[in-house]
């Protein structure tokens, strides 16, 4: 853990649609700040130089009819080729870690925060674990995901796989993880029962 700063910081992490973003959400309740990587790469694919590097390299075929960026479509195309998505990754994943280093700096002065939450899908890939004092993994089987990834457009389960595979394997987050938050049947009351736990736990030891 690499943090200087005085307010603990949670990663989470779990599989593609296992509800990292609902337990997110039960931090806020909480008194804890949430930074979403996926809503600040969105933000950033609205930037004129960012839309303009983007589709420069993918064509205009990723354009929507009022000229902006088909998020889904752009997903499409580059989890589909692995040079495609290292092109995308080299150019948002500098600016969203500026942007969330920004943040954590600027959470890290505000009194009411309790605690810092990432909700980053390449956490541990871009080296990012080591800054958290607290590694959360949401566990969440297999049909479950791929029901729930339905319903944000990951359509069928070899696209969940694909997308998957671009990341460490669900067992190597949970290996890595301080806590298990159980997203099977819990729950929304008995996951934000959960969320209070270790909550509580981390405020009070960190």
């Amino acid at each position: 853990m690499d943090n200087p700063g005085k307010k603990p910081i949670i990663g989470l992490l779990g599989g593609i649609a296992s509800g990292k973003s609902t337990v997110a959400a039960e931090f806020a309740k909480l008194g804890s700040k949430v930074i979403d990587a996926d809503a600040i790469a969105h933000e950033l694919l609205d930037r004129r130089n960012v839309r303009e590097r983007i589709v420069a390299f993918f064509g205009e075929a990723i354009l929507d009819a009022t000229g902006n960026i088909d998020r889904k479509r752009l997903a499409d195309i580059a989890f589909s080729d692995a040079n495609k998505l290292s092109v995308l990754t080299s150019i948002l994943h500098p600016l969203v870690l500026e942007r969330v280093n920004r943040l954590i700096e600027r959470y890290d002065r505000q009194n009411q925060v309790k605690a810092i939450v990432l909700d980053m899908p390449l956490l541990v890939e871009v080296g990012w674990a080591k800054r958290c004092n607290r590694l959360i993994f949401v566990d969440c089987n297999p049909q479950l995901r791929a029901d729930r990834a339905k319903k944000i457009g990951i359509s069928d389960e070899n696209q969940l796989r694909i997308r998957e595979n671009f990341q460490i394997s669900v067992d190597s987050k949970a290996s890595l993880a301080d806590n298990v938050i159980d997203n099977n049947n819990a729950g929304l009351l008995g996951l934000a029962r959960q969320v209070a736990d270790i909550f509580s736990y981390i405020v009070s030891n960190e």
